[in-house]
């Protein structure tokens, strides 16, 4: 089972975000990780994954340019990527600046293909969120988005 994580990140703060994804998602027997930028993911990448979670700095409430043109380029397989399990995760500049917008315009995305999403009973329902660099707390949230992500990949696939 293959879990693709794909992030945009200029000033590495999704980036740490992704790695600490990944670390949650290998947590889970018989999943393989792969950690790509955005500008490196290919559709043939999103048909091989049988989850997807997607990283993006906030950028005016909303998913980055790289992260959009995946989507974008995906029109051309719709209907594909049905049934496989997705999340999102971002960082912003600040309190209140639309990082919850811009994981639900991931996920929006995400809906548009048939992907299933989870979401968190708790606090953070949405998905991952960090302020700036990750810090210890955000960094928790990002091993648990991955981990609970795999472990829906495993349950589905039985």
């Amino acid at each position: 089972m293959n879990i693709l994580i794909i992030y945009d990140s200029k000033t590495g703060n999704t980036k740490k975000m992704a790695d600490e994804v990944a670390k949650g998602a290998k947590e889970i027997d018989k999943i393989n990780v792969s950690v790509k930028r955005a500008s490196e993911t290919t559709n043939e990448d999103l048909l091989e994954a049988d989850g997807i979670i997607v990283g993006s700095p906030t950028y005016y409430g909303q998913m980055s340019a790289p992260i959009k043109a995946i989507f974008d380029k995906s029109v051309s397989i719709h209907g594909k990527l049905s049934g496989k399990v997705g999340a999102a995760f971002t960082s912003s500049g600040g309190i209140a600046s639309g990082a919850e917008t811009t994981i639900i315009s991931i996920l929006e995305a995400m809906l548009v293909h048939g992907m299933i999403i989870q979401g968190r009973a708790h606090a953070e329902h949405y998905g991952a969120a960090a302020v700036g660099a990750p810090n210890e707390r955000a960094s928790e949230r990002c091993r648990e988005l991955g981990k609970t992500t795999a472990e829906l990949v495993t349950k589905l696939t039985h």
